[in-house]
């Protein structure tokens, strides 16, 4: 398996370049997985629902079964921060590449994601886990690079880069523990 992260601040397109390398990645015959980091509470439950009314009965975990999807909700009876490798730890065994978005204080290989018209630094000059830049303004990074900076706008471009590069983001659980 291989997982890349990618961080950049809110509103720089980390969740659009996501959700548009997925289908690239399995156009190429991959299979995707997506770790998400929230910064609030998250909840993909609605009140009234079965899995909903086990939860606020008490479950520490309830697991919703069809025949086309699992989902897995967990309670933390104390809140604390999973690790991105907890998570990766968590998912299939059988995927090709998982997306990491968010966990930007990870130790995870990862693309920044910068737009000058954020207004928002740039995260490379201090992230030796930035391994390349996917903006739409090359020319107006704050500090030269001899990372590759990858054309925000060309997304099948940054998935053929992804792939070819594909040994830099091989991942092993036995170095993250």
């Amino acid at each position: 398996m291989k997982a890349v992260g990618f961080a950049g601040y809110s509103g720089s397109g980390k969740t659009t370049l996501v959700e548009q390398l997925i289908p690239a990645l399995r156009l190429r015959g991959l299979r995707v997985s997506v770790v998400k980091h929230a910064h609030h509470a998250l909840d993909i439950d609605q009140p009234g629902k079965d899995t909903w009314r086990h939860r606020q009965a008490g479950a520490l975990e309830v697991v919703a079964v069809s025949s086309q999807r699992l989902v897995l909700m967990r309670e933390f009876e104390v809140p604390g921060a999973v690790t991105v490798h907890q998570a990766i730890a968590s998912l299939y065994d059988g995927v090709d590449w998982v997306l990491v978005e968010g966990f930007k204080q990870s130790n995870l290989q990862k693309l920044e994601v910068w737009r000058v018209a954020s207004g928002k630094p740039a995260r490379y000059p201090d992230d030796a886990f930035v391994v390349a830049i996917a903006t739409d303004s090359p020319e107006q990074l704050p500090e030269p690079t001899l990372r590759p900076v990858l054309d925000l706008n060309r997304v099948d471009d940054i998935a053929q880069w992804l792939v070819d590069n594909g040994h830099r983001f091989e991942y092993d659980p036995e170095a993250y523990t």
